[in-house]
């Protein structure tokens, strides 16, 4: 998945000198990233009305997980201002990809499966950081070219890949201690 991103540079410079500004309050991305998660519940909410609903036969579930899908839509609308082709859709799928490796890191971790749970994480956290590099417009997509595994142009020396670059960048620009 790395190898067929590209980010722009120069909006991340540019994201980083509005996140700076954050700090005198015009910017609040944590409670952005609290919206995220509660829409990652929604989503898992959603999927557990539709199983209990053919599970148990009673069409009433399948109510309840229209109401969880329609409050989800209305606050992913929130983050996702703008979007075009299937950005609304792949944005829903990486926060639900997202919860559901946490939610088995979890399970590995609590079996005591400790480097399988880390991968789980990784993984979850990778996906987590490339919604927001899609939504805050910091992967260009349109660009996209292949190169080495985990550069993301032929220039990257660094080699960490677009996922671990977004990783630093959401871990610097997302506080989630700010109140």
């Amino acid at each position: 998945m790395e190898e067929n991103l590209n980010v722009d540079k120069n909006k991340i410079e540019e994201f980083i000198k509005k996140t700076q500004a954050s700090k005198k309050g015009e910017l609040d991305l944590s409670s952005d990233e609290d919206l995220s998660i509660a829409i990652m519940n929604l989503i898992s909410i959603e999927e557990h009305f539709f199983f209990t609903g053919a599970k148990t036969g009673k069409p009433e579930y399948f109510d309840l997980l229209n109401t969880a899908r329609e409050m989800r839509k209305e606050l992913l609308k929130k983050i996702i201002k703008e979007y075009e082709g299937e950005v609304w859709c792949i944005s829903k799928h990486l926060l639900s990809a997202s919860m559901r490796l946490e939610e088995v890191g979890t399970k590995a971790l609590t079996k005591g499966n400790k480097k399988e749970a880390e991968d789980f994480f990784k993984k979850a956290y990778e996906l987590y950081s490339l919604f927001w590099g899609i939504n805050l417009k910091l992967v260009n997509v349109g660009e996209v070219k292949k190169v080495g595994e985990t550069q993301l142009d032929i220039k990257d020396e660094s080699k960490k890949g677009i996922l671990g670059k977004l990783g630093q960048i959401v871990q610097y620009v997302i506080n989630c201690c700010k109140e």
